[in-house]
């Protein structure tokens, strides 16, 4: 099934991938488990930006607001509810999924970069209720100590837990964008008109794409409380959804697993690079110069490049 959904040598690689993903928690210090995990939950995050940005073509901005309300949608459940906290991860996308159904009713009219710049308005104001809703959300200080399940609750239950998800919604996400629904994404991403001229609902499309990719963010959000703990405002402030967008074209936004790349070479950097200064955000900057000059493509197109020069490429 799996080969003849990805290809042959895709497959082989995808299943040695995953079975050295499955012994590194037996080696690695605790620190590195954590943070890996941690990296599972924002290539998830970047994967699904990718799914409306690369595939869609949408200017989706502030991608972030749905990973923050997927994330605060489980933490609150998990503090105020008192019921089955497994409830709470099935509850949280779907809280995300019709956050970013409501945004795209009032935003895919739009075109192109005014889309974008209502999403970030409407973002935006999202984020300033939760930073100020002190009694609700916890206000700027955010929710700590959130209660997890306790197959969870250590670094490597917690890995392991947002490995098999991950690769779950991996899989998923894959199906859709090769599906029919995939295809006239895609086409509405090279040539809207042509596509409405041959009868394609292109608004209902990107507000199906959107509410969709606003659904796996959300699942992201679950995933960084898992590792995590607590939730704060800073998860849904723009700059980190442009973050997630140079995670993108980093990793290469065409390529399906690109952004995920993008995702584990942005937060190590971040990570060890925030030992030794507290710069890192001209760190990025500097990376993004790079990137558009160097590699317009990502990281990921240029290694399959050399991989494949012919540029037919299984997967």
């Amino acid at each position: 099934m799996f080969k003849a959904l990805f290809g042959v040598k895709t497959a082989i690689v995808g299943m040695i991938l995953l079975a050295l993903l499955l012994l590194l928690p037996q080696f690695l210090p605790r620190f590195y488990v954590y943070l890996i995990a941690l990296i599972f939950a924002i290539a998830l995050l970047a994967t699904s930006l990718n799914m409306v940005l690369g595939y869609g073509g949408m200017y989706q901005f502030h991608h972030a607001v749905f990973y923050g309300v997927g994330a605060y949608a489980f933490a609150l459940f998990a503090v105020k509810s008192g019921l089955p906290l497994w409830i709470g991860y099935l509850i949280a996308p779907f809280c995300s999924a019709a956050l970013g159904l409501v945004m795209g009713l009032i935003t895919v009219r739009l075109n192109q970069l005014y889309f974008g710049m209502l999403q970030i308005s409407l973002g935006s104001l999202v984020w300033a209720i939760t930073y100020r809703w002190y009694s609700f959300t916890g206000g700027d200080d955010g929710i700590h100590g959130i209660p997890l399940p306790d197959l969870v609750g250590s670094s490597t239950g917690a890995y392991y837990f947002n490995l098999i998800v991950v690769v779950t919604c991996f899989v998923l996400m894959y199906m859709i964008v090769n599906s029919p629904f995939g295809r006239i994404f895609q086409g509405i991403r090279d040539n809207p008109e042509r596509c409405r001229a041959v009868g394609v609902n292109v608004q209902k499309q990107q507000l199906a794409g959107q509410t969709i990719a606003a659904f796996f963010a959300g699942v992201a959000g679950t995933l960084f409380v898992t590792v995590e703990g607590s939730v704060f405002p800073d998860l849904m402030f723009w700059t980190l959804s442009l973050e997630i967008l140079i995670m993108c074209l980093l990793g290469g936004w065409f390529i399906f697993l690109g952004p995920a790349l993008g995702a584990a070479i942005i937060i190590s950097l971040r990570t060890f690079v925030g030992i030794y200064t507290e710069y890192w955000t001209l760190i990025l900057g500097i990376v993004l110069m790079l990137l558009i000059f160097f590699l317009p493509e990502g990281v990921l197109s240029l290694f399959l490049k050399k991989a494949d020069p012919s540029g037919k490429r299984e997967g």
